[in-house]
């Protein structure tokens, strides 16, 4: 039987050891694209599938509505909530096509997208990202694995080196960067 004290030190040694592979720089620029999407009132848009879904809604909680700013708001979406939009892209057009149309309907030049993904390669973020490049979207990404197409195309990418298949530790390391920057906006603006 795996001995379960056994295995959280290992798991949590590990989850250690891939938050001092993180590149720094890359989460910094991160935030302050961030700020940049603010302070010109532009949107930024958060996608993912599966647990990484959840992630792109709890980056938009932390930056909306963590952040307190009522009177210049960060304006972040995530296309991943509204599930009637959804089954009826899925059903209508495929579910490759779920994040592509909301896109095309709501995004403009300028705005910004973040793709939050393990394999980096799924093919309804891959969409997003071809159509966004073409359309004046700056894209970021969150990956893990060996980063996939998101880890190559996007302008921007946040790398969690785990092994392929790890979902648990990449999945972490996703919600603690989303834990940072939303502690980093409330430590900024709630002096």
């Amino acid at each position: 039987m795996l001995a379960s004290k056994k295995f959280s030190d290992d798991y949590l040694n590990y989850i250690s050891e891939l938050i001092s592979k993180l590149d720094r720089s890359h989460i910094s620029q991160f935030v302050d694209h961030v700020l940049g999407v603010r302070d010109n009132k532009q949107t930024i848009f958060f996608l993912g599938n599966g647990g990484s879904a959840s992630t792109a809604s709890h980056f938009v909680n932390d930056i909306s509505l963590g952040s307190r700013q009522f009177e210049n708001p960060f304006r972040a979406v995530s296309l991943c909530d509204n599930q009637a939009v959804i089954t009826a892209i899925a059903n209508d057009d495929g579910y490759e096509n779920i994040f592509l149309q909301q896109l095309q309907t709501q995004a403009k030049p300028g705005d910004s997208m973040v793709c939050i993904s393990a394999s980096g390669n799924s093919q309804n973020l891959v969409k997003a990202v071809e159509w966004s490049k073409a359309n004046g979207i700056y894209t970021i990404s969150l990956t893990a694995f060996d980063g996939g197409y998101l880890k190559k195309h996007t302008d921007l990418n946040i790398h969690v080196p785990t092994k392929i298949g790890e979902y648990g530790p990449a999945e972490d390391l996703h919600m603690v960067i989303c834990g940072l920057i939303g502690s980093y906006f409330r430590a900024l603006f709630l002096k």
